[in-house]
């Protein structure tokens, strides 16, 4: 992809915390990455988990958006006031630490939000939301996991169930149809959500797959698949515009909060 001489909005992607031969490192994959650059035209800035440490009002006032990501880890359940089923569950407690007071403060600054799978979970628990932790053992639901046998390629590229895209919403206004195909690669999804939310998307279950936030100031969109993945075109799983579309809006409002930012800071100033 070429390199482009017009300013590109700043995305923040958050990293986790997770241990690399006996070594902590902060870590975020390169899907996301590639999505909030060649996805949304963003210009990629790595937050990394330093909970209290991190300066939020400076870091937000120099942010157009913020995607957060998907991991292998799952949000600790007190968080949302209930006991952990499984004690194996992989946990990132540095990430639950920055994550879930950066979505409050994110969302009251106006930062344009995108939150895939663990991210959309976050989402609905910093807002008072709860999680099932177990959906596939919920009478009633499918069993919403990705095979772990499957190569990585087809685990994200199987389209494993439709959606149920909600009329009137943000999502029905970035794809204008009844429903859609996604991947599902999640254990857990939202079992009460937040008051503030509204309801964007159903798996046929009845799962909700996706949420906003309608009096949020800016963008606020929560999707529990995997838009990262196939938001480009790929010969070997095709194109699959759904998830452009989504990259593309979120892209959208993160240049017009660069637009607000930059004027609010310079009002006689103009850009490319």
């Amino acid at each position: 992809m070429p390199v482009s001489s017009e300013r590109l909005p700043v995305i923040g992607i958050n990293a986790c915390s997770q241990p690399l031969n006996r070594h902590p490192f902060f870590v975020v994959g390169e899907k996301y990455v590639r999505a909030a650059s060649q996805g949304a035209g963003g210009l990629p800035w790595i937050i990394p988990p330093l909970g209290d440490e991190l300066p939020m009002d400076q870091l937000l006032s120099q942010l157009d958006g913020i995607l957060l990501t998907g991991s292998p880890s799952n949000i600790e359940p007190h968080h949302y006031g209930a006991e952990l089923v499984d004690p194996d569950s992989p946990k990132d407690l540095k990430r639950d630490a920055t994550n879930l007071p950066l979505i409050r403060a994110a969302i009251k600054a106006g930062v344009p939000l995108l939150g895939i799978c663990r991210g959309y979970q976050e989402m609905n628990v910093a807002l008072g939301g709860s999680l099932h932790q177990q959906v596939h053992k919920l009478p009633g639901f499918l069993n919403h996991r990705e095979n772990p046998d499957d190569p990585i390629l087809e685990q994200y590229g199987k389209l494993s169930h439709e959606i149920s895209i909600q009329p009137g919403g943000l999502l029905s206004h970035i794809w204008p149809h009844a429903t859609a195909p996604v991947n599902s690669l999640h254990g857990q999804g939202v079992e009460r959500l937040a008051d503030e939310a509204s309801i964007e998307a159903l798996a046929p279950d009845g799962l909700i797959e996706a949420f906003s936030l309608p009096a949020a100031q800016a963008f606020t969109l929560a999707v529990q698949w995997h838009p990262e993945w196939q938001w480009h075109p790929d010969e070997r799983v095709g194109d699959f515009p759904f998830y452009q579309a989504i990259l593309a809006a979120f892209g959208q409002a993160c240049r017009l909060r660069m637009q607000q930012r930059l004027n609010l800071n310079n009002p006689t100033s103009s850009f490319v």
